[in-house]
């Protein structure tokens, strides 16, 4: 089991791979997926039982990114764990390739097509459920955006999930407080997430979405929570890691130069020269 620290390190190498995925000039969802990214490296690299030698496993947890748009952090993980070769993610959104800009089912890894906001809960919740009535104990993590819990199917799965006690789900807001047009409190005010949740009937954790140490801690806690779906709230900063994308809704769809890209690199890098291996 890795370290915090250890952990630490390879959120930052997850964060290299998305600048990888994006390329020059080329417009993708950087802000979501920079802000998800050490959701993502706490549940492949600490939590998720997965394998790249046999992605279909039946025993595997699954998780689904229901804002596709930020699966750049999944393609991420998934290189660096080995499911494709890391060269792929230069070929992101180009026409034939494995990685598109979001998710689909054909790349190795990924559970679910998830193009329209939405819909990513309802379908883990099948799954959860489906593992349920198949005597089988993997868990299903899905990463829901802030923005798209003003959809309707959204909380129609979680009072679907707390009635027939899903505690094999768990939902993973990272909430970054942006959408694609601005903040949320101007467009949409969601107002207390948490308190939704719980009124749901789901065991609900706050906690700070960068944070590695309060992640890992959280979800090895929902491990012992029995006969409730499990939601955390993880307060995140989208563009996270990058001074010029933190917290600039320019940047939630917005293509990058060489030179931001240069700039992005150094900044995420830090102290510590990161290798990020072909």
């Amino acid at each position: 089991m890795s370290t915090i620290k250890e952990l630490e390190k390879k959120a930052r190498i997850i964060r290299l791979g998305i600048l990888e995925a994006i390329g020059e000039g080329q417009k993708s969802h950087i802000g979501g997926s920079m802000s998800s990214a050490d959701l993502v490296t706490a549940l492949y690299f600490h939590k998720m039982r997965h394998t790249h030698e046999n992605p279909k496993d039946p025993k595997r947890d699954r998780l689904i990114f229901s804002k596709g748009h930020a699966v750049l952090a999944q393609y991420a993980a998934l290189a660096e764990c080995g499911y494709f070769p890391k060269e792929e993610l230069k070929k992101t959104k180009t026409l034939g390739s494995l990685l598109q800009g979001h998710p689909e089912i054909r790349t190795p890894g990924i559970e679910a097509n998830t193009g329209s906001l939405g819909q990513g809960l309802s379908i883990g919740l099948g799954m959860a459920l489906g593992a349920k009535l198949d005597h089988k104990s993997y868990k299903v993590y899905v990463i829901l955006g802030d923005g798209e819990l003003a959809e309707g199917q959204i909380w129609e799965a979680a009072n679907t999930a707390s009635f027939y006690k899903v505690d094999n789900l768990i939902a993973i807001v990272d909430y970054n407080k942006l959408q694609a047009v601005g903040f949320l409190k101007k467009r949409y005010d969601l107002g207390d997430i948490r308190g939704k949740f719980n009124i749901f009937g789901w065991k609900t954790f706050e906690i700070d979405g960068h944070n590695m140490e309060e992640i890992v801690n959280t979800l090895d806690e929902i491990d012992s929570i029995k006969g409730l779906p499990s939601a955390i709230i993880a307060h995140t900063i989208k563009g996270k890691g990058i001074s010029f994308a933190e917290n600039n809704p320019i940047f939630h769809n917005a293509p990058l130069s060489r030179e931001q890209i240069e700039k992005a690199k150094k900044e995420i890098q830090g102290e510590t020269i990161l290798e990020v291996k072909n």
